[in-house]
């Protein structure tokens, strides 16, 4: 199945700095364009529990905030990198022309990263040859990728090595919860999650794009939130996926599927 063409979204500007707390009732946030309704990474049909994400930027930062609705907040891995899809998490994906990375976060705040670059991009003497990307010193592993076999099949561009160990500098961020966490017994209205990403660690997917972005700048980000769902005392396979847009198929990793981030310098009203 084709999807629709990617998302656009219009990051305005701030000129308030956001404290990161994970709560999403500020001036700032209330200004900010919220973006559609998340749908199925697959069909592209209206997901049924509402996830939408709101961004915007300014000298220091990219900010982003998540909206996710959830009756019965579940969140049981608290150790940074573990397998977090594995449960209920929202996802952040950020491309670069030759790499792009993935930020998950599940409901108590714990994170996993990771950062992929084209096997075909990392030469010697490259733009990635740098400490960070040894591939004898780190911990990497290597994501092939699937597609449906009316897409790319395997994608166009090979295989990824995948940096297990990387950190984006300066990353902050929060989570809070509006219900119990880990309690069934009653309903909960849901989470929310926000996050700021400094420009300066941003060089290596900006591959020397203007950083902070100047007007009119577009750059590919995926948004999406992956949730394990139940029935008849069994886990469903795979879990629900929904995604800003959708990508035709069950894969995140397809940089030509991702949204446009659009940055403007228009500010956002107070």
């Amino acid at each position: 199945m084709m999807p629709a063409p990617p998302a656009s979204y219009t990051c305005l500007r701030t000129s308030l700095p956001l404290e990161v707390d994970g709560n999403l009732d500020k001036p700032a946030w209330n200004g900010a364009p919220r973006s559609e309704r998340f749908v199925d990474l697959v069909t592209g049909k209206r997901a049924w529990l509402e996830t939408r994400v709101a961004a915007l930027w300014d000298d220091e930062y990219f900010y982003l905030a998540f909206w996710v609705e959830e009756p019965d907040v579940q969140a049981h891995l608290r150790e940074r990198d573990s397998f977090l899809w594995l449960e209920n998490d929202v996802e952040v994906f950020i491309a670069g022309p030759d790499c792009y990375y993935e930020l998950q976060v599940n409901a108590l705040g714990t994170i996993y990263e990771v950062f992929y670059i084209w096997q075909e991009a990392l030469k010697p003497g490259g733009f990635f040859d740098r400490p960070e990307f040894n591939l004898y010193r780190r911990q990497v592993d290597v994501l092939g990728g699937f597609q449906d076999a009316s897409r790319f099949r395997r994608h166009p561009r090979g295989r990824r090595w995948a940096f297990m160990d990387w950190d984006f500098p300066g990353l902050k961020w929060a989570v809070r919860v509006d219900g119990t966490l880990n309690d069934s017994s009653d309903v909960d209205r849901g989470w929310t999650v926000e996050l700021a990403f400094p420009w300066k660690g941003m060089e290596i997917l900006a591959q020397g794009r203007p950083l902070p972005p100047v007007d009119g700048d577009v750059w590919r980000m995926s948004f999406s939130r992956f949730e394990v769902l139940e029935a008849g005392g069994r886990r469903l396979e795979p879990s629900a996926g929904w995604a800003l847009n959708a990508h035709g198929v069950y894969d995140s990793h397809i940089p030509e599927c991702f949204s446009r981030v659009i940055f403007s310098r228009k500010e956002i009203k107070i």
